[in-house]
């Protein structure tokens, strides 16, 4: 299976939020669209970095309340991993797995063109293995 069989089912829209916008701003938006993370992009196609609740957290421990009026680019990861359309999930899987990271922007010619979570991952690891159940069954009754 490809990454872009997973996008096929899930979609392509990507959640983002400009580098300047607030972590306030940022949370509004997870909240509201009920998400664990967004892309940082200037224009909505290209990279700058990725930020999660879990940088917030971290970082609203160690600076206080005055963090939510920061700029999202103070918190980002500037160094996000990334996968093509043609990738291979299992691929995917193992590099999520080994670098502890839940969400994997995908690019196709330099733009953004969907996000992938560990969620979809594992959905579509699940998928395979109840088609390849019902393929079986079918052999054996067959």
């Amino acid at each position: 299976m490809r990454i872009r069989d997973i996008l096929r089912t899930k979609g392509s829209s990507v959640a983002t939020v400009e580098p300047t916008a607030t972590v306030r701003e940022l949370l509004a938006k997870l909240a509201e669209l009920n998400i664990g993370a967004v892309v940082v992009s200037p224009d909505g196609a290209t990279i700058a970095g990725i930020v999660s609740e879990r940088d917030v957290v971290r970082r609203l421990h160690e600076r206080g309340a005055a963090l939510l009026d920061a700029p999202v680019s103070d918190i980002m990861t500037a160094e996000v991993r990334t996968c093509a359309p043609e990738a291979a999930v299992d691929e995917l899987r193992k590099t999520m797995t080994e670098h502890r990271i839940r969400h994997v922007p995908v690019v196709s010619g330099g733009r953004m063109v969907g996000l992938v979570s560990i969620g979809d991952v594992v959905k579509s690891a699940i998928d395979e293995l109840e088609t390849e159940r019902e393929h079986l069954v079918g052999y054996l009754h067959g």
